[in-house]
């Protein structure tokens, strides 16, 4: 047994931990968090939320307000979308890059007044973006980590929009909220802000409270869709459900080594707009045309692709490596994610993943792996 080292900074838990722990749940360390990995397993909570509706803590996400006349201006000189186009109560997805064009963090920027914006970051980057965004709004509007005081859950399903509904208040008037607006809201007792968010694949809403309401939103909705065979979901599912949907995961298949035309990210990068940092930087990298593709595959033999496995030509030369991988329990087969050459980036090209020096067959496939059906 090793000695515990004195000087380790302590795991933070979010205002749910004692939820968490009473519901039986296996708690692991994840950005500086104790989070919870899974309660019933992994694919009962995978397919709870492609068939009903799974709740998730993620309060560990971070929160960044800023407020003021030139809070736009600064929005805009950081981002690679155009968030001036928002109107009041929109939501927009888009990356931040540092001046070489390469990838900070992606980001969620909420409009909620002209003058007040709210950006979610993840939750191993909230310093980091903090400070970033605080040397632009010097002097320019206010900014604040108000990451510690907000809790966010994720309700997300093809019932969850029913389960909020359930939940009484204004869950009713949720469902008339369009994809990627936001509203003031009522849920049980507890005052929120719900946005037709998520990092799913399916529908349903991100509720940002207060850290001191969040258990008794998280009981309302777990009562609220209990008949309806609500899970409580953690991270496992939470990963298995954005890599069949191709929803990038930061440190993974995106990080400061890869820029957002080669991820597959092109379409938040609105290189016509005013300046901003990063925009000289993937100017050039289009015109020189992309080395590199971010692509979806899946295993065409037995083997699982994780994280960090070799992805290979037929002839077994290294051209690549795996981002992200694992069993879809929706599918039934084993996929991932992978940087190759543009040369092997076409749907139907195969590829051999080496699965710890033993090499599987893969073939490229188009992305999403999964997409919801239409409603």
């Amino acid at each position: 047994m090793s000695t515990p080292d004195p000087s380790a900074t302590p795991a933070r838990h979010t205002p749910l931990h004692a939820e968490h722990l009473g519901l039986g749940a296996r708690m692991v360390p994840f950005a500086g968090y104790e989070m919870p990995v899974l309660y019933t397993g992994v694919v009962d909570e995978h397919q709870a939320v492609r068939r009903v509706a799974g709740v998730f803590d993620v309060s560990h996400m971070g929160e960044i307000e800023l407020r003021g006349e030139r809070a736009l201006q600064v929005i805009e000189r950081v981002i690679t979308n155009r968030a001036v186009k928002l109107e009041d109560g929109q939501a927009l997805y888009t990356c931040a890059c540092n001046e070489q064009g390469t990838i900070l963090d992606d980001l969620i920027v909420y409009r909620r007044r002209a003058t007040h914006w709210l950006v979610v970051c993840n939750a191993a980057n909230r310093e980091k973006m903090v400070r970033h965004f605080a040397a632009q709004a010097l002097r320019r509007c206010e900014l604040e980590d108000a990451s510690d005081r907000t809790a966010l859950i994720a309700l997300q399903g093809p019932r969850a929009l029913e389960i909020a509904a359930r939940a009484g208040g204004d869950g009713p008037a949720l469902g008339a909220l369009p994809s990627f607006r936001l509203r003031e809201a009522r849920l049980g007792t507890v005052a929120c802000i719900a946005a037709r968010t998520g990092y799913t694949g399916e529908d349903g809403i991100e509720v940002f409270c207060a850290a001191a309401d969040a258990p008794a939103l998280w009981r309302a909705l777990l009562e609220a869709g209990r008949e309806l065979g609500l899970r409580p979901a953690g991270l496992g599912a939470r990963d298995t459900l954005r890599l069949e949907a191709r929803l990038s995961l930061y440190g993974n298949d995106i990080d400061e080594t890869t820029n957002p035309l080669e991820a597959g990210l092109g379409w938040v990068v609105k290189l016509d707009k005013s300046d901003f940092i990063g925009r000289q930087a993937l100017l050039r990298i289009k015109e020189q045309g992309l080395v590199r593709k971010l692509v979806g595959f899946e295993m065409s033999g037995r083997g699982i692709a994780r994280q960090g496995y070799p992805l290979c030509d037929p002839s077994g030369e290294h051209i690549g490596t795996c981002t992200s991988g694992a069993p879809s329990p929706t599918l039934g087969k084993n996929i991932g994610l992978g940087y190759v050459p543009v040369s092997m980036a076409e749907p139907g090209t195969e590829l051999l993943v080496d699965c710890r020096g033993r090499q599987v067959g893969a073939v490229v496939v188009k992305t999403p792996f999964y997409k919801r059906p239409e409603s």
